[in-house]
């Protein structure tokens, strides 16, 4: 059996602003901040914003992870331990 084929099915656990959601493999961060209830940013206006596009085009899903800013969270994949940091 492959690494990956032996993830498949497995749960992870990330921490969404200090909140732990536990998700499959393979599971996007922008489907971890949508589970643990919250958006993702707030605009300059102070909207809240989310996930629009889905392909990292619109960067309204950008988030903190693990201290890096600006991470489009449509198009990263969670990994076990990860800590998000939503601005919203």
């Amino acid at each position: 059996m492959t690494p990956v084929m032996e993830k498949v099915g497995k749960q992870i656990t990330i921490a969404v602003n200090g909140n732990p959601v536990t998700v499959n493999y393979g599971t996007t961060v922008a489907v971890a901040v949508a589970r643990q209830g919250g958006a993702c940013r707030r605009s300059v206006k102070g909207q809240q914003r989310g996930p629009l596009c889905g392909m990292g085009i619109c960067f309204e899903c950008r988030v903190v992870i693990n201290g890096k800013r600006h991470c489009r969270s449509c198009q990263i994949v969670c990994e076990s331990g990860m800590k998000v940091q939503t601005d919203a």
